[in-house]
């Protein structure tokens, strides 16, 4: 690497060419930075006293992508936006002194830092930049009228520059931009690395999108021509698929989701990128070994391992795309997709592109790659009638697809599904009646959704839900007429208080405001009333005489029954189910290791041996068990379970809450969480100087069960 300060105009003085790769952001400065670096252009100009102004680095490869040209082609890694935006204002500059006559300085601004004087074709450009943002460039450099898709934010920041120009001293503006400083950074791809560079320059300012951090990590290291050929042929189709202005929005989901599928591990969202190049580490490495490549060429073995890894991206990317936004081809499935969105559980993407990807593959035909849809659209809605906590169901999907027998797809899916127990449970049909009876439908997150369901149930001609609005047979108002009163009976109130949100009160209508707080016969019989009405959830009160707890219970039962159709529970033989019990019960019963618990590793495995010495020691009565998803520490029972994470140990004590003592404020109540591990009291380990106040915990929850051994 060379660095050293000098002169911005030096950097474009001379013939050369500052190619901004394909792999880069396109331009992306606002109005608002771009206002203030002519400011601060403006001021240094201005006073004599200042004698530079500092405005960053510019940093570029200089060894190994030089052609056979006369024109040297820097390949910039850092620096884009600044050599872009001063690039525009020197070219704003050269026009007004055209304008203004004075076509010398105008020709010597243009030929000296903006055109190879003597080149021609796209090599008479000394800034070269990528996609959209190259063309729009060299025309308003050339004073050509600007291509039919151009870069918008190119010709916002010229704009703003010609107009900024026109009230300013055109000699303190060029003096000002001959006093920039920079720190030029020349790198030597045989020696640098111009990734981890990269990511050191670009830690502070507008920041990159993970999605911007791996497209530049897959490339970067490639030659220029490889590079191309990636983009061209996977990434731009990558972006393309997601939808340009989407992209980025959309990607770090999918790439989080895309990890979950290949590691079974859930990144932090704020992590992908980490976790990416882990993964991408090893998928090339595995490439490698598993072709046989020569070993004599490893760049090119790199470069077909990269090409394989953006290829799977790419086809995975095509069916996150039509998951989460809906661009299946078939109306079917769009449509359940589109079902499953509007339940906002898009933690079931990970297991949802597995079995995606076995249906594209024929491994499963159309009609078992609805059956889990629906399924896993009964398995959530189900779970938040009844109010289980949804906090489990990202580790739940994460891991789902390994379960799955895949030569006995549907029946092991169902199995599966049904044999989940505790918070991962699949409500059966009496949990979801009796629990739908009395639930507030009317505050509840997914009412929309709920009511659209049941009312299009088994019916061509749908109905549009977003038409109507919600109506209270019962009213709301607390002062019910003494019309109502007596419709309900002497205990009105209660029966009000309670099944006022209920589904069997609940109904849609267009004439919400004309209904209002009339008597139920006059609702019925009016213009617009529920005799009146188009929607099948008003079929029943078109018939009614009366208005009261035992119809609204009647009502409420009616739909109900509806309700167990549209989101049914698997239907599965007694049998396949014994069947599929017995198995799984073998595989858990499986001799679990250390090796197993792939955290257990560098500072984890550190704490872990200090820990296990220490409760080990409290008792010779004390055992260690190494399950799948925990190690358990126990006496009589386990008194404490271990999870080893990446930063840490994550312990679950076998106390209740408010059992433990924790002057420290450390413990977390977890009684009310999805959670590995017995007990309801969860702590953190991540530095061996816990240790002691960690183990006057865990003792805590030992002489517990030793206490109530003796009793």
């Amino acid at each position: 690497m060379k660095a050293n300060e000098t002169n911005f105009l030096t950097i474009l003085d001379g013939t050369k060419q500052l190619l901004i790769p394909i792999y880069q952001r396109t331009y992306s400065w606002t109005k608002q930075q771009c206002e203030k670096l002519y400011d601060d252009i403006i001021r240094t100009g201005s006073d004599d006293r200042i004698a530079g102004h500092f405005i960053g680095s510019i940093v570029y490869i200089q060894k190994g992508i030089y052609q056979m040209s006369t024109v040297p082609e820097l390949l910039v890694i850092d620096g884009q936006q600044r050599l872009t935006t001063l690039t525009l204002l020197l070219k704003a500059i050269s026009n007004k002194l055209k304008e203004e006559k004075n076509e010398q300085e105008s020709r010597k601004i243009l030929n000296r830092y903006l055109l190879n004087n003597n080149e021609s074709d796209e090599k008479k450009y000394k800034l070269v930049l990528t996609q959209s943002d190259k063309e729009t460039l060299f025309n308003i450099l050339d004073d050509k009228e600007l291509p039919e898709n151009y870069s918008k934010r190119i010709k916002e920041i010229y704009d703003l520059f010609v107009k900024k120009i026109q009230n300013d001293d055109i000699e303190k503006i060029y003096k000002g931009i001959s006093k920039l400083l920079i720190i030029d950074v020349a790198l030597d791809r045989e020696r640098d690395n111009p990734q981890l560079i990269f990511e050191t320059l670009n830690a502070t300012g507008l920041a990159l999108s993970q999605a911007d951090l791996i497209r530049n990590f897959i490339l970067m290291d490639l030659q220029p021509e490889q590079q191309n050929e990636i983009y061209k042929d996977y990434w731009y189709k990558i972006e393309k698929c997601f939808g340009h202005a989407e992209y980025s929005a959309y990607f770090d989901r999918f790439i989080r989701d895309y990890l979950t599928v290949k590691t079974r591990r859930i990144p932090r969202i704020d992590e992908v990128y980490i976790e990416f190049k882990e993964y991408s580490n090893k998928y090339i490495k595995s490439y490698i070994s598993q072709n046989s490549l020569p070993t004599e060429n490893f760049d090119n073995q790199k470069y077909l391992a990269i090409k394989s890894l953006v290829a799977d991206i790419h086809t995975y990317a095509e069916y996150f795309v039509n998951i989460a936004l809906e661009k299946d081809e078939d109306n079917e499935i769009k449509s359940i997709f589109s079902d499953i969105n509007d339940l906002k559980v898009d933690v079931s993407y990970p297991f949802i592109l597995c079995v995606y990807a076995d249906y594209k593959n024929n491994v499963i035909n159309k009609n078992t790659f609805i059956e889990i849809l629906k399924a896993i659209e009964s398995y959530v809605f189900r779970r938040a009638i009844c109010g289980i906590p949804t906090n489990s169901l990202n580790k739940t999907f994460a891991t789902l697809y390994d379960e799955i027998d895949k030569n006995n797809y549907l029946t092991s899916f169902y199995a599966t599904m049904l044999l989940k127990e505790s918070y991962r449970r699949f409500p059966n049909d009496e949990e979801f009646s009796n629990m739908l009876l009395l639930k507030d439908i009317y505050n509840f997150r997914n009412r929309n959704y709920f009511l659209r369901k049941l009312e299009n149930y088994d019916r061509k001609e749908k109905v549009s839900i977003e038409d109507y609005t919600i109506e209270h047979i019962m009213p709301q108002n607390e002062n019910l007429s003494l019309e109502w009163q007596r419709e309900l009976g002497e205990n009105w109130k209660e029966i009000q208080k309670k099944y006022l949100h209920t589904i069997g009160n609940i109904t849609l209508t267009g004439y919400n405001s004309e209904l209002s707080d009339r008597p139920f016969i006059e609702k019925r019989d009016m213009k617009g009333g529920f005799k009146d009405s188009p929607i099948r959830l008003n079929r029943r009160l078109a018939n009614l005489e009366h208005w009261n707890e035992s119809e609204i219970l009647a009502r409420a039962k009616e739909i109900i029954d509806i309700a167990i159709k549209v989101w049914k529970y698997p239907d599965l033989h007694p049998d396949d189910l014994e069947k599929h019990k017995k198995a799984k019960k073998a595989k858990d019963e499986k001799i679990y290791t250390y090796n197993d618990h792939e955290y257990l590793r560098d500072n984890t495995k550190i704490l872990f041996d200090e820990l296990k010495k220490r409760i080990l020691n409290l008792s010779s009565s004390v055992r260690e068990e190494i399950l799948k998803a925990y190690i358990a520490f126990k006496s009589t029972t386990n008194f404490v379970d271990v999870i080893p994470l990446k930063s840490g140990l994550k312990l679950i004590l076998n106390l209740k809450y408010n059992e433990i003592t924790d002057p420290q404020g450390i413990c977390n109540d977890v009684s009310e969480k999805g959670h590995l591990g017995n007990g309801d009291v969860e702590v953190l380990f991540t530095d061996l100087n816990q240790i002691e106040y960690i183990m006057f915990l865990i003792k805590q929850a030992y002489n517990k069960q030793s206490e109530e051994q003796i009793d």
